[in-house]
């Protein structure tokens, strides 16, 4: 895919499009070979299907999501995003501070990692 956006323009349609958990639109926006890193747990995956099967269940419980862009750094194609990934429950919100850092080529995310304190979340999200 070729695109005239910009690395960062691809990243904020990546997350606006996360947002409402449109995960065919998001996942256009990832090439096939994309690498997704979360803190362990977690891990790693490779691809579009692959960060779908992570992103698909943890998002299961949610009724609203926020992504709110704190600050950010661009690089040629290298992005980096400081959040405040905030999600609404049945029941309370739950934030979570987080660093994403993205590599944008020809349009397409072929590279993801998110840094943040994974356990303040799991430690507040419902479990199956």
């Amino acid at each position: 895919m070729t695109t005239d956006s910009s690395p960062v323009d691809v990243i904020r349609q990546f997350l606006k499009a996360m947002e409402v958990l449109d995960y065919d639109g998001a996942l256009k926006l990832v090439a096939p070979d994309c690498e997704y890193t979360n803190p362990p747990p977690l891990g790693t995956v490779h691809g579009p299907a692959a960060i779908r099967a992570v992103l698909e269940p943890f998002f299961a419980p949610t009724v609203t999501n926020e992504f709110r862009i704190l600050r950010q750094a661009v690089s040629g194609p290298v992005v980096f995003m400081e959040r405040l990934d905030r999600h609404q429950l049945a029941d309370k919100w739950v934030e979570l501070p987080v660093t994403g850092v993205f590599e944008v080529k020809d349009g397409l995310i072929t590279y993801w990692r998110d840094y943040c304190e994974i356990q303040t979340l799991l430690a507040q999200w419902p479990t199956a």
